[in-house]
């Protein structure tokens, strides 16, 4: 079926509105989800996957980490046949809406201690329907985002919801070093529910924003032109598997790689080194507040050399700094922790910044939103288990730093593959001009 006839008009003030929309209701999104990754490595284990052995409860709390992850494809089918067919608005609305409300439920669990296994069940429950929420989120943002912008401006406009994910971190990290401080029992209680709890109100405000977005131009002139896609998602394993694998393969660094610097490491720091998890979280901090400047940065960037020479050069930096980066946070020294993990979130953060021009780039617009949500959300299943699989090759080096120095090495090189290949093959060949 052909594509309608371009160009569609659009204009930088009606980009801002709607790509401060998007980049506000992902904020949400990564707060929720990030949420549950430090909760795994400080609560869950032994509040949640009690067991003596603190590998074996470590590693239940990462499983149940992971699983949301593996959920997200079905999100990303589900919202991207949606999002294909009757809209991009409405489906992020849906999304947001429900990680929200799953996010805070959360905040309202009985432990182990309270009711048994039951407890596990529901909490791996309620994290495969984040997990389905969040499959479909990202893709409908950067979609929405860029098909609000002119081609010129569009490098800025995609990293905008990117801005979402330190911004989420900053708020999920900081939330739980606030309750951190409280005595352990406290904390144990009651204090680790209060970040979980704080979705219902920040839900408001995330809803009241995205409910003001418009439509994409470029959505509604296929609606006009009775040119939406019947099956979106098999057309695009059909028409576009290679652009498929090449975006999954280039989204891979920017959230396998973030889950290795930042999950992994809050746990491997206080489990093997015996850093306090105060000085975990402040490099967390850290290395979201740089990542914001890379963000905006590699924005720019790839309207000037491309999404593509952007993502090599970020893969091949995050390759050279993976084992300096672990090697200063095996120095257990408060400066040179907070260093290390910022470092390699910095470097990682660059492919990342550029990732959602590079897979619009790769899809038509009337398959855009499910090949760039199913495409990212390939990638998010083999990144939820990146933490489970460097606490393996933990255990099994003996508790060495290079064996997970080695599995960010193998993920850098991978994107970076994925980068040279991604201008070769695009299929994005609407245009929109600046009205």
């Amino acid at each position: 079926m052909a594509e309608p006839a371009w160009p569609v008009t659009v204009n930088d003030a009606d980009a801002r509105k709607v790509a401060f929309g998007a980049f506000v209701g992902t904020a949400l999104e990564w707060y929720d989800f990030f949420l549950f990754g430090t909760a795994a490595s400080l609560v869950f284990n032994h509040l949640f996957f009690a067991s003596d052995d603190p590998v074996v409860a470590t590693a239940g709390a990462f499983a149940s980490f992971a699983v949301g992850f593996a959920a997200r494809p079905l999100g990303a089918i589900l919202f991207g046949h949606l999002g294909d067919r009757i809209g991009r608005r409405t489906c992020l609305i849906i999304t947001v809406a429900l990680i929200g409300v799953v996010t805070g439920v959360i905040g309202l669990l009985p432990t182990y201690f309270s009711i048994g296994v039951a407890a596990p069940v529901l909490l791996t429950l309620l994290r495969l329907l984040q997990g389905v929420a969040v499959g479909g989120e990202w893709g409908g943002a950067v979609t929405l985002a860029v098909e609000h912008a002119p081609k010129e401006h569009r490098g800025r406009y995609a990293a905008m919801p990117q801005i979402g994910s330190p911004i989420g971190t900053l708020l999920s990290s900081g939330a739980f070093l606030a309750v951190s401080l409280l005595p352990p029992e406290s904390f144990d209680s009651w204090g680790w529910r209060l970040p979980f709890l704080a979705a219902f109100p920040l839900l408001g405000i995330a809803l009241w924003i995205r409910r003001r977005v418009e439509e994409s131009p470029l959505f509604e002139q296929l609606l006009r032109e009775d040119e939406l896609a019947r099956s979106p998602v098999t057309e695009v394993f059909r028409r576009a598997f290679p652009q498929l694998l090449v975006g999954a393969g280039s989204t891979l660094l920017g959230v396998g790689g973030f889950y290795l610097a930042t999950t992994f490491v809050i746990s491997y720091g206080t489990e093997y080194l015996g850093i306090d998890s105060s000085v975990l979280l402040t490099g967390t901090l850290v290395a979201a507040g740089v990542e914001i400047v890379v963000l905006l940065v590699g924005g720019r960037l790839a309207e000037w050399y491309g999404p593509g020479r952007v993502t090599v050069a970020g893969g091949l930096v995050s390759a050279l700094v993976a084992f300096p980066a672990f090697w200063l946070i095996d120095t257990a020294s408060t400066t040179l922790v907070i260093l290390g993990v910022t470092l390699a979130v910095a470097c990682l953060s660059l492919p990342y910044a550029v990732s959602g021009a590079l897979l619009t780039d790769l899809f038509p617009a009337r398959l855009r939103y499910s090949g760039v949500a199913l495409s990212a959300n390939i990638a998010s299943v083999i990144s939820g288990f990146v933490p489970l699989v460097a606490t393996a090759l933990l255990a099994v080096s003996g508790g060495s730093s290079w064996t997970p120095a080695l599995l960010l090495v193998v993920i850098a090189l991978i994107t970076a593959g994925s980068g040279t290949l991604a201008p070769r093959i695009s299929l994005g060949h609407d245009e929109v001009v600046t009205g």
